[in-house]
């Protein structure tokens, strides 16, 4: 884990966050700023600075990432759909360098997003 990474903190409990979910590789929370009315991030515990810093071996850890996306937007209702969104880099639209997924949903959402 990083010392300075806004992510990372949370997990550490050090920066309070609503915790939608939360086990030993995953933490889930409630996005400060939603975009939707449902505004999940769904990061690893571990520290990992974007889906450009994972190889082979996280395999099984980005595909927890995204089958915890889909457990949480079945929980929480979302049937008549959502969207998974893994920002890379600053083009990307990544503004926390910590890998994470949004899951957003609760109202019909647009096309193209950016």
């Amino acid at each position: 884990m990083s010392d300075s990474c806004l992510f990372c903190r949370i997990v550490r409990g050090e920066i309070p966050a609503r915790i939608a979910y939360r086990d030993p590789e995953l933490v889930a929370f409630h996005d400060i700023a939603p975009q939707a009315p449902v505004h999940l991030l769904v990061i690893p515990t571990r520290h990992l600075e974007s889906p450009a810093a994972t190889g082979p071996g996280d395999e099984p850890l980005l595909g927890r990432l995204v089958a915890r996306a889909v457990s949480l937007a079945r929980e929480l209702g979302l049937a008549r759909g959502y969207r998974l969104v893994l920002n890379c880099g600053e083009e990307g639209g990544q503004s926390v360098e910590h890998l994470h997924l949004h899951l957003l949903g609760g109202r019909s959402l647009g096309w193209p997003p950016g």
